[in-house]
């Protein structure tokens, strides 16, 4: 098991930023991959950047260029900063944590609000 805290988060203008943090405890040496995923109203839950167990980082489209996912390997802990926020990347933020071969475990969200 693995369980997955997110912090962070909150309420910006269009422009700024924030940073989101997630921490893993538990069987964290079967974690392959780990990152973010966000659900906006109405929307379905879409993939925002994910880290591989070695290194590789990847990127949604929507974020390229303006989010930066980082990691602390030594802690199991992964970070979101995200700049240039648009409204359009108001949702809530999931963290996801994937093992080989079973299903992923998730955080329990932290909001993430873009408004002028």
């Amino acid at each position: 098991q693995v369980q997955l805290v997110e912090s962070g988060g909150g309420s910006v203008q269009p422009g700024g930023s924030l940073r989101l943090a997630c921490s893993a405890s538990g069987d964290i040496l079967s974690i392959y991959i780990m990152g973010w995923f966000r659900q906006a109203p109405g929307k379905q839950r879409e993939w925002v950047a994910t880290v591989s167990r070695g290194g590789a980082l990847n990127y949604a489209d929507s974020v390229k260029g303006r989010f930066v996912l980082s990691e602390d390997t030594a802690v199991k802990r992964v970070y979101l900063q995200m700049n240039s926020l648009k409204p359009e990347d108001t949702a809530v933020y999931y963290c996801y944590a994937a093992p080989r071969g079973t299903a992923p475990y998730w955080g329990q969200g932290t909001q993430v609000t873009v408004s002028s």
